[in-house]
């Protein structure tokens, strides 16, 4: 398994337990091109590595990740070959998760935005700490939540609820995703999330993997199923939405932390 990476650590413990931590804090972990390319590849090593029996996912800093990339944003904007490579990357990872035959742990220390809440949502269990919220925030900057959002919230909160969290970026703070059911195991501290899905990683890399990895298999296939029905679509809205004027007013209302004002061009 390759061990080149940039945005991401990887290691495989005696344990069968491959880690997957997001190292780059002064950046939020955010997903640019770097990360989306390094986190398919990683995932699509471990899909076809034997001696890996389970997954965490997990990050570094204050943020589990601030999601996408405002200055990659603005570039499509101005750029369809570059809003074709990020639809194109945003399928590619999401075919990654739901190619995944190993269970995958993520521990949520911090803030889950817009792709990031997606990845967390894409895992098997989610372990969080108590001050962690997760957001889709895709409208709130002019876009279509195309990369996943419309697959997995509906799949963790139902579509009542999915509606009214991407229709309005509204977060989820973790204790409420608790009782909701999206985050599956909650720790009091940001220093507790990786240890504790460590902890149930290994308990899954313990068990009969021909049995975990049919589960999984399985369960995923019913992902799979959905994300024919709606991903392909979403993403076509999405890149729409990056060519738009909106978008750039988005963004620059995020930075100057003030209202925007959405024209609907």
């Amino acid at each position: 398994m390759s061990s080149s990476y940039q945005t991401l650590q990887l290691t495989v413990g005696d344990d069968g337990v491959c880690e997957i931590v997001l190292s780059r804090p002064e950046l939020m972990n955010r997903f640019d091109p770097e990360l989306h390319h390094e986190l398919t590849r990683a995932l699509r090593d471990i899909a076809v590595d034997t001696s890996v029996r389970a997954v965490v996912l997990a990050s570094t800093g204050s943020a589990f990740s601030a999601g996408g990339d405002f200055e990659l944003m603005e570039s499509a904007h101005k750029d369809a070959d570059v809003r074709r490579e990020i639809i194109g990357d945003a399928r590619r990872l999401l075919d990654a998760f739901l190619g995944l035959p190993q269970p995958i742990v993520v521990a949520v220390q911090g803030p889950a935005i817009g792709l990031g809440a997606t990845v967390a949502m894409l895992c098997d269990a989610v372990v969080a700490a108590r001050a962690a919220v997760l957001a889709d925030t895709h409208v709130a900057v002019g876009l279509v939540a195309g990369d996943g959002g419309c697959l997995v919230w509906p799949q963790a909160v139902g579509m009542t609820l999915a509606r009214r969290h991407l229709l309005t970026g509204d977060p989820l703070d973790a204790e409420t995703a608790l009782r909701l059911g999206v985050v599956t195991d909650l720790v009091d501290t940001p220093a507790e999330a990786h240890p504790a899905a460590l902890a149930i990683a290994r308990k899954m890399a313990r068990l009969a993997p021909l049995a975990v990895q049919g589960t999984k298999r399985a369960l995923n296939q019913v992902s799979r199923q959905r994300a024919d029905e709606v991903v392909d679509l979403a993403l076509a809205f999405e890149e729409q939405t990056l060519a738009s004027e909106d978008l750039l007013e988005g963004v620059a209302a995020f930075r100057e932390r003030r209202r925007p004002t959405f024209s609907g061009r």
